[in-house]
């Protein structure tokens, strides 16, 4: 039995890749009830589909901002996992809409979570407030220089998350996931991510796309282990007040990940073509796993590559004409930001 057994747990972006690998966790884990709070823009009702009969699960389609949709979810509610954000491509795009979201949103969130008598609020942030590593690997006192206004408004969530445990006394708790991966991850639009983007174009025959050298590097973590991660965090008394690194500890470059996907699916010929950098991207990432182990004893189980092999695996089952067609090369616009 786990600390979450019996208890009442609100998972907002639940709907989303790794909310709804974290809803699977917490009912494994023995919650009561998971409510979901998605309003469907990056989420997607069929990640959530093997669940529509099981009288522990609810979901609330709405938006974070919303009073209504708030209250609905909030209601005798133990435990909350914020993971509700719009992401770092967005940003590019509707930078204001984007801090709404992450870094107002989350206020909002944590003020009704309070009035709501919540007991705990676990944050979900990002490696993206570090900006590129100053030093590595990067522990949780790595300076935060974040070089986007997602990674901007991510940080300011945690600054709001971290005040509300020390003003006010509430039980917070930071995390800031590295970079996962895993089944149903994102491949299109603008939430579509370097892996799955790169599986998909592999799998339709077409050569994986990179932007800048391929030298920039990136900690990869399951999502199996990131959600087991934040349940962990979740439920345990040691990580009030905390803020939380979870990374793996490896860094694999963008041009290393995009030859293991070609080997994993048959195709070593598709070797990468190279563009233009991309606009606010970090050049390194590799985070310290010793503040979590130590919290909690989590250690990350799943390998890179027999990851990669599974996740190919997975894309294959699915229609790969559909899935290309979702995929722009290019999933951000420049000069065109969006003003209020």
């Amino acid at each position: 039995m786990t600390a979450l057994a019996g208890s009442r747990v609100l998972v907002t972006g639940g709907a989303g890749f790794i909310g709804s690998h974290l809803v699977d966790t917490v009912l494994a884990r023995g919650a009561e009830h998971v409510t979901v709070l998605d309003n469907l823009e990056n989420g997607k009702r069929s990640n959530l589909a093997h669940l529509e009969a099981d009288a522990r699960f609810a979901l609330v389609v709405g938006d974070i901002r919303d009073d209504l949709a708030r209250a609905r979810s909030l209601a005798e509610v133990d435990i909350v996992f914020h993971l509700a954000c719009l992401g770092v491509r967005h940003s590019l795009i509707d930078p204001v809409e984007n801090h709404d979201v992450n870094a107002t949103g989350t206020l909002q969130m944590l003020l009704h979570a309070q009035r709501a008598g919540v007991r705990r609020f676990v944050y979900a942030s990002t490696s993206e407030v570090f900006g590129t590593a100053q030093y590595a690997p990067m522990n949780e006192r790595h300076p935060t220089w974040p070089e986007t206004v997602y990674g901007a408004g991510k940080l300011a969530g945690e600054a709001s998350t971290r005040a509300f445990f020390r003003t006010y006394g509430m039980d917070t708790v930071v995390v800031r996931p590295f970079n996962t991966y895993g089944p149903r991850s994102h491949f299109e639009g603008d939430s579509g991510e370097v892996l799955p983007r790169t599986i998909v174009r592999v799998l339709a025959g077409q050569n994986p796309i990179i932007f800048g050298d391929g030298e920039q590097t990136r900690d990869f973590m399951h999502v199996s282990d990131t959600a087991r991660a934040l349940a962990m965090i979740g439920e345990s008394s040691s990580t009030t007040g905390q803020t939380i690194n979870l990374g793996s500890g490896r860094e694999i470059s963008i041009t290393e990940l995009c030859h293991t996907v070609a080997q994993a699916a048959g195709r070593p010929d598709l070797v990468p073509h190279y563009r233009d950098p991309r606009p606010g991207d970090v050049r390194r990432l590799i985070g310290d796993a010793g503040h979590v182990r130590h919290l909690v004893g989590f250690e990350a189980s799943v390998a890179f590559g027999d990851g990669v092999r599974e996740l190919v695996d997975w894309f294959r089952t699915r229609p790969v004409e559909e899935m290309i067609a979702q995929v722009a090369e290019v999933n951000w616009v420049r000069n065109e930001v969006s003003v209020p």
